[in-house]
């Protein structure tokens, strides 16, 4: 048995290997460019590239609204849509289909 550890271990004497594995545990876990803080930079780096495509689309997205609301036509079709506004003399009527209303559940007794 002492000879398995022995054969295990002989790498180990040679002052060499020593210093590289030391030197690569150093580097891997322990330096300030340690292969674990380059982990964490990289996913830092890929969530704000994310985030930097998901606000380029939100900025093309606003950019067509404001091509829309920069006409008097837009700004009426938004002002009918959204807020229900209407003309003088003018009735408006708002028909909801049942799939499109939300349905609430009643309290069983």
């Amino acid at each position: 048995m002492a000879k398995n550890r022995n054969k295990y271990l002989k790498p180990f004497r040679n002052i060499f290997v020593l210093i590289l594995v030391v030197f690569a545990v150093w580097m891997i876990f322990f330096d300030a460019n340690s292969w674990l803080i380059h982990n964490e930079l990289n996913s830092d780096i890929n969530e704000l590239e994310d985030e930097k495509d998901f606000y380029k689309n939100e900025i093309i997205k606003d950019r067509k609204a404001i091509k829309e609301l920069s006409t008097e036509e837009g700004v009426e079709k938004l002002a009918r849509e959204k807020y229900f506004m209407k003309k003088e003399n003018e009735d408006i009527y708002i028909i909801e289909y049942e799939d499109s209303i939300a349905k609430v559940k009643k309290d069983e007794k």
